[in-house]
């Protein structure tokens, strides 16, 4: 689509809400249309819900313009629809105002849910969002044909061990103000380096890269939506079961209904035709994987408390996150130095509150 906003130099100076409403009003040639914004999560995007065709759709606006051609949020959402994925379909783009306008699944993300479904409700979601999983690892060959920029990105070693800096720089330095002793870090660093090398050379299949429960709707018809795929890359087969069943959780969940997720994903592979995983090879390498994942989004979590100041969505995921990655290296019975160190700053957070 051709609009003056396009050729305006000082289209990317007004905010995205106006830029939104010009694009909109030019587009429908009506009055100025009611805009609703969405709080967006730790995202440089701004979403917001827009009248569209009698209905209503979900625009989100990017901070600069882009080429629809190579754009990695379009190229996912086309493979994923021509795999039967439940992504929400794109209806409009405009590159030159940094503007895709999409399906609305509504408010109603799959965390939220969880919190008023019943016990038995709530694990056949968990079933449906796990099989999702392996109809994702599934389109892994589909990614290849198409040559879809998900297959171009990997959770190679250079990426995970960068994730894991950024745990180290942000967790230590950034919100606890800490600077550790050369030989102390040095050791921390050697154990961080073995997870990264051990992950990358697993076998790689496609991946969501970010499958929490806040990433999956439940639209009005009761069904799991996928949304924020737009950074799908290859990586462990673990990689998103860590991810849903362990990010963002309030404690450390049970070991039995984990390992009962873990059977129900493989046999889910099995019937969709993928390659056998040994049940006692894939423990160890999801164990691992929680370590690599949590340490992960404890940068994350980190970094948005301490530099972006958005403590009250991010710090109190912190304490029972480390408290899972202690676990898993505790089950694997690796990573001693990890281990101490986790355990230091639990045992020192828990006095200060309690002097509090």
């Amino acid at each position: 689509m051709s609009s003056a906003i396009q050729n305006s130099p000082n289209a990317f100076t007004a905010s995205a809400g106006d830029r939104l409403a010009s694009y909109l009003a030019q587009r429908q040639s009506a009055r100025t249309p009611k805009i609703v914004a969405l709080t967006p999560d730790a995202s440089t995007r701004e979403y917001f819900r827009i009248p569209w065709e009698r209905a209503t759709a979900v625009a989100a606006v990017y901070p600069a313009p882009f080429d629809p051609e190579v754009h990695p949020y379009l190229d996912v959402t086309s493979l994923f629809l021509e795999c039967g994925l439940p992504v929400p379909k794109v209806y409009e783009t405009d590159g030159a105002v940094g503007i895709i306008v999409q399906e609305d699944l509504g408010d109603n993300q799959l965390c939220q849910v969880f919190e008023t479904a019943s016990e038995e409700e709530c694990e056949t979601l968990l079933e449906r969002a796990v099989e999702l999983i392996a109809r994702i690892q599934a389109a892994t060959p589909h990614a290849f044909a198409r040559d879809s920029i998900a297959s171009r990105l990997a959770f190679d070693e250079a990426k995970l061990a960068w994730e894991l800096d950024f745990f180290f720089e942000h967790y230590f330095g950034s919100l606890r103000g800490e600077t550790l002793r050369h030989g102390e870090a040095a050791e921390l660093k050697v154990e961080l380096n073995d997870v990264a090398a051990e992950l990358s050379a697993c076998p790689r299949v496609l991946c969501h890269r970010d499958y929490h429960s806040a990433n999956l709707l439940v639209d009005k018809q009761g069904q799991i939506r996928i949304v924020d795929h737009q950074d799908a890359r290859l990586g462990p087969a673990s990689y998103d079961l860590v991810s849903l069943l362990m990010d963002r959780q309030p404690e450390p969940p049970s070991l039995a209904e984990v390992r009962g997720h873990r059977l129900f994903f493989l046999e889910e592979r099995r019937r969709l035709g993928l390659d056998p995983i040994d049940p006692d090879d894939f423990v160890k390498e999801f164990r691992l994987m929680t370590i690599q994942r949590g340490l992960k989004a404890i940068g994350t979590f980190s970094y948005q408390t301490a530099v972006c100041g958005r403590s009250a969505f991010y710090e109190r995921h912190i304490q029972p996150t480390l408290l899972i990655v202690l676990q898993a290296a505790e089950w694997l019975d690796r990573f001693p130095v990890l281990r101490r160190m986790v355990n230091e700053r639990i045992s020192s957070d828990s006095v200060r509150a309690a002097e509090v």
